[in-house]
């Protein structure tokens, strides 16, 4: 793993309770997949946000240009 990797995955690691996560960053790229209990009764776009607000300042810093998020329920 890169250090954005090791980076964002702590990031949302921390933020989300009991999450599992994997991302996978390719330059200034990322997939991130996130699957926790917490996110049970949200919509998608709250489960989403949920994730962007981990890693919004890496976006406006430009560090992340594109960033693709799965979020699930377990």
């Amino acid at each position: 793993m890169n250090d954005m990797q090791d980076d964002v995955k702590e990031r949302v690691a921390q933020a989300i309770p009991d999450a599992q996560v994997s991302v996978e960053v390719d330059g200034n790229r990322a997939a991130i997949h996130v699957v926790s209990a917490h996110f049970e009764g949200m919509s998608r776009v709250k489960k989403q946000q949920a994730v962007y607000a981990c890693i919004e300042d890496l976006i406006a810093s430009g560090a992340l240009h594109a960033v693709s998020i799965k979020a699930e329920s377990c």
